[in-house]
């Protein structure tokens, strides 16, 4: 599992990561992490407001942290 989180490192875009880095590590699931900066790959995804979360090549979310209990939902589907 490919998890990556856009934005250009404000401070949501950083607590994005931290929550899903502590939920993986919860439910003890293996996925790489990577934090996307580049304005023009962000754009791709069609993403206009950051922070947002793809997984596997989907958007999940925009715009806002996730909730936990929506990452728990992504990550053990």
């Amino acid at each position: 599992m490919k998890i990556e989180i856009l934005g250009t490192g404000c401070s949501k875009c950083k607590k994005t990561k931290e929550v899903i880095e502590k939920i993986l590590k919860q439910a003890g699931v293996e996925a790489e992490v990577v934090k996307v900066e580049d304005f023009e790959t962000i754009l791709n995804y069609g993403v206009m407001v950051t922070p947002a979360v793809v997984i596997d090549g989907e958007v999940k979310v925009a715009g806002k942290i996730p909730d936990e209990k929506d990452i728990r939902k992504w990550i053990t589907k």
